[in-house]
């Protein structure tokens, strides 16, 4: 598998966000490895919260929510999933699938940090892939917050809006990455932060992870994941942990998602689910100290 890794000259002078990151090597599923990497705050023996995020942005947009989760005793861990951040940076779309970035992201949690307990929190593909975790590894999972997200079979069509999105990603011969995510969010986004999610992309070969992880998205019934997202349904029907919908109030693509959740999830029943107001699709940066407390309590509680 060809890869690239991005310039740690590309991460200076980031806003709110001057955690050092490590480094683990995983296998690749291709007889090789590949760099992730992921940060940490809050005391190392506190209950770990596992902070998942998605499509095109990386551990960054968590930054509010760390430094909330770690004022309250929490151990804070965010990835950059493989393709995003600092990780390394697959060159061949090819060499991304579904069923390969649960895996990478299972072998990073699980065998090289050997989470336990975790609280896992999941926007976005964070959620398609943390919810797999979950229902494919119960036994080292406490709670879930799912927060804009959710985990298509490709039995129900996508929204609109969704396939607008996805379009154009695919269509776009410069893709703004820092643009995209202003796009995404309602209360605006300064050029700083722009900049930061622009960061691990010099150029239009460094984009692969984000140009296709939207046609990784299951969106037929005999999608390759299909069959795997709906045995992690099954559990999930039968989960009873505590399960919590931390939803936006403004994001059209998975707003429809939260009571889908609380309605076929055993674990969100007698929960008070927070809905995030005057916040878009990254609620992360609209209302990220509120979505930390959100969680703190959450674990706290």
């Amino acid at each position: 598998m060809e890869t690239r890794r991005p310039s740690e000259d590309r991460f200076a002078d980031l806003p709110d966000f001057a955690w050092e990151p490590s480094y683990a090597e995983i296998p690749d599923g291709d007889g090789g490895t590949l760099r992730m990497a992921y940060v940490e705050a809050g005391p190392a023996d506190g209950p770990v919260v596992l902070l998942l995020h998605g499509e095109p942005t990386w551990s960054f947009l968590y930054r509010h929510v760390i430094r909330v989760l770690a004022a309250a005793g929490l151990r804070a861990v965010a990835p950059d999933l493989v393709g995003f951040g600092r990780s390394d940076q697959p060159t061949t779309p090819a060499d991304h699938s579904y069923a390969r970035h649960v895996e990478w992201t299972r072998a990073l949690v699980l065998d090289h940090l050997d989470l336990r307990d975790v609280t896992v929190v999941g926007q976005d593909w964070g959620g398609l892939i943390g919810l797999r975790l979950v229902a494919e590894h119960p036994d080292r999972f406490a709670r879930v917050v799912a927060a804009n997200t959710g985990l298509p079979t490709g039995d129900l069509d996508m929204p609109e809006v969704w396939w607008m999105f996805r379009n154009a990603v695919a269509n776009a011969e410069t893709l703004d990455v820092g643009r995209l995510v202003a796009a995404g969010c309602v209360r605006g986004l300064d050029d700083a932060a722009r900049a930061a999610y622009d960061a691990p992309f010099p150029d239009e070969a460094s984009k692969v992870g984000p140009r296709v992880m939207p046609t990784l998205v299951p969106t037929r019934p005999d999608d390759p994941a299909a069959a795997a997202n709906r045995a992690a349904w099954v559990v999930l029907t039968r989960w009873t942990k505590p399960f919590l919908t931390a939803f936006s109030d403004g994001d059209p693509i998975t707003g429809a998602m939260a009571p889908i959740l609380r309605r076929l999830v055993p674990g969100a029943g007698g929960l008070e689910h927070p809905v995030v107001a005057n916040a878009g699709h990254f609620l992360q940066e609209d209302a990220g100290e509120e979505l930390g407390r959100i969680v703190a309590d959450f674990v706290r509680g």
